[in-house]
């Protein structure tokens, strides 16, 4: 089974997705970004645009999919931004032609919960995260009126710029099941996937402490620097 998680730049996508595998055994997450950021450095920097708009990435994120899904024996989770209805069908209609179970999910939240996020995902504001500091809050808080306003956001100028396309083409019934996330914990994101999916987590044991440091690994790890 794939579950395909779906959702708007900073909308908790990779870290419910690791998540779900953490609580789920012999889960895995193959994340097609790899592939695209990989297809995208093998270009001069004056042609690097949307991967997604490579029909190699689109391509081979099927192929890889299908053999992981083909060979491994156990579920596997892709966190991807998917807004175009051809690109959507390229990639998660074309794994489910070719007979795969494919659970298709999208995370959805208000303008201003996805913006705190964004300035979350910073290093410098991962680390006041797991000091259970709100440093910046203040700095900040208007950042999402101008993509140049507010030093939390200056690193994530292009997901801010996607941010009212992401959030209004990803509303459509095309792009179900929607999973309001405003007032959830990325815990309880899981669960909901999970009970929608069919499949049972382990209980999430974790204290607040434990969580937060842990996600914080997640994000350092996925911290893009081109």
């Amino acid at each position: 089974m794939l579950l395909w998680i779906n959702g708007p730049f900073g909308g908790g996508k990779t870290q419910t997705a690791y998540e779900i595998r953490r609580r789920l055994p012999g889960s895995v997450v193959c994340d097609p970004e790899h592939a695209g950021f990989g297809l995208r450095r093998m270009l001069p920097p004056e042609l690097r645009g949307d991967f997604q708009d490579l029909s190699s990435w689109r391509q081979g994120v099927v192929e890889v999919l299908d053999l992981a899904l083909t060979k491994h024996d156990g579920v596997v989770i892709a966190p991807m931004t998917v807004t175009d209805s051809g690109y959507f069908e390229e990639t998660v209609g074309r794994l489910r032609e070719l007979g795969h179970d494919v659970g298709h999910f999208t995370l959805l939240a208000e303008r201003e919960t996805v913006l705190k996020r964004l300035r979350e995902r910073g290093f410098g504001h991962l680390l006041q995260y797991v000091a259970g500091k709100n440093a910046g809050k203040n700095a900040g808080k208007n950042a999402g009126k101008d993509i140049g306003e507010g030093a939390g956001l200056r690193g994530e100028s292009w997901a801010v710029q996607q941010l009212d396309h992401c959030l209004e083409r990803l509303r459509e019934p095309e792009f179900a099941e929607h999973l309001w996330t405003d007032h959830s914990t990325v815990p309880k994101t899981a669960d909901r996937i999970a009970v929608l999916a069919g499949l049972r987590l382990r209980p999430n044991n974790e204290g607040p402490l434990r969580t937060r440091l842990r996600q914080v690994r997640v994000g350092v790890r996925h911290i893009r620097l081109d």
